[in-house]
């Protein structure tokens, strides 16, 4: 899925005026810059300046209202061909659900370490 950056929003400082206009000038070189605001800020430390970007990128609205191809699914999320459909069931008439026994199916488990040698607790240092 392509991502297309639609909206961005900038917060920069600066501690003098031309400081502050030499960042909103560099913004201005952006076809994208939508609003740009400078306020004067002042705290305990003395005054500063807040500078506010907007950038708005145009995306066409065929683009957005399009539906996302099938092999188009987001980083960590399953496509509709590796979705798996989760345990068979039967519905009984009576209401109750029966399922197939998987268990039966299964090779019967060997547990690796059944022939290691059992340490009893009481020779633990601790």
């Amino acid at each position: 899925m392509a991502i297309e950056q639609l909206n961005q929003k900038e917060q920069h400082i600066a501690y003098t005026r031309k400081e502050a206009e030499e960042i909103v000038e560099k913004a201005k070189e952006n076809i994208a810059l939508t609003m740009n605001k400078i306020s004067e800020k002042y705290n305990k430390h003395g005054q500063y300046f807040l500078i506010d970007l907007t950038f708005t990128f145009n995306t066409p609205k065929e683009v957005m209202e399009s539906n996302p191809r099938k092999d188009d699914a987001p980083d960590g999320q399953m496509n509709m061909d590796e979705v798996h459909e989760g345990v068979p069931y039967t519905v009984n008439p009576d209401g109750s659900v029966t399922v197939k026994n998987a268990d039966e199916e299964l090779p019967d488990f060997v547990d690796p370490f059944a022939d290691k040698k059992d340490v009893p607790d009481e020779d633990l240092p601790y």
